[in-house]
């Protein structure tokens, strides 16, 4: 006798339990939240490249990005650059300043002599100044040399009355010189109310004069020269009379250096 197949897929006749099934462990996905879509798109349509429209923007956006890191980089070299030759220019000042130790240089009005002065006549003054300078370069290892296109003025209050110009020389190290310069001025008109203040203080004995001086000097330090540095110097000076024999009654020199 031949034996009874079932379909594999028959049910079960009556009395017989049915196999249970494996499980499967396919993972649940996610529902999708409420209002939303989900889209899905064949891999085929998966652009790594930007599209042709869009080529154009994104070669623009890779050049300026090129572009950005370029500058970033320039910037960082100057900085670089810049903060080395400032640390350099550090080192040698200070190499300069413990070797060399300068000292700034002293100046001093000795003597004037004045002349033009004729305070009861109400003409233009040509008022004349002959003026003794010392100068005194107390460095051991630093020479001055005083170029030409140097200044010297006589103000009084804001009025200027004269003015001049100082010799060009070479001031050796640790060297006191003194120097005579004449400054002239023509045609000097003041007030009546500064003619009578001139008066009064000259018979007082006490006439007060501002010194301008400015000259421009190259310090030699050993063999070598530097640029050219400007000497800045301010006299207050206080005469007994506005004679030739005018005596100082005092002084105070006040001194600074324009670098540049």
């Amino acid at each position: 006798m031949t034996d009874r197949v079932h379909p594999a897929d028959s049910p079960p006749t009556s009395g017989e339990h049915p196999a249970p099934k494996a499980a499967t462990s396919s993972p649940e996905k996610p529902a999708p939240q409420p209002g939303t879509y989900v889209i899905q798109i064949p891999k085929d349509q998966i652009y790594r490249v930007p599209p042709p429209e869009n080529a154009r923007r994104y070669e623009h956006l890779s050049k300026r990005k090129d572009r950005r890191s370029s500058c970033r980089g320039c910037c960082c070299c100057l900085l670089i650059t810049v903060i080395v030759l400032l640390l350099a220019a550090a080192i040698a000042a200070a190499v300069i300043y413990f070797v060399f130790k300068p000292e700034s240089p002293n100046y001093s009005v000795e003597n004037v002599a004045i002349k033009g002065f004729n305070l009861t006549s109400s003409s233009p003054l040509s008022p004349e100044f002959d003026v003794t300078v010392r100068a005194h370069n107390p460095n051991e290892k630093i020479g001055i040399y005083y170029e030409k296109g140097s200044s010297v003025g006589v103000y009084y209050e804001d009025n200027k009355l004269c003015n001049g110009a100082l010799p060009s020389f070479y001031q050796p190290t640790n060297n006191v010189t003194v120097f005579e310069t004449a400054l002239k001025g023509s045609a000097i008109e003041l007030t009546n109310g500064a003619l009578r203040a001139l008066s009064d203080q000259q018979n007082k004995g006490a006439v007060p004069f501002s010194l301008k001086l400015r000259a421009p000097v190259k310090i030699k330090v050993g063999t070598a020269k530097t640029w050219k540095i400007t000497v800045k110097v301010t006299c207050k000076i206080t005469v007994d009379r506005l004679t030739a024999a005018s005596r100082i009654v005092s002084k105070d020199c006040d001194y600074g250096v324009d670098l540049w």
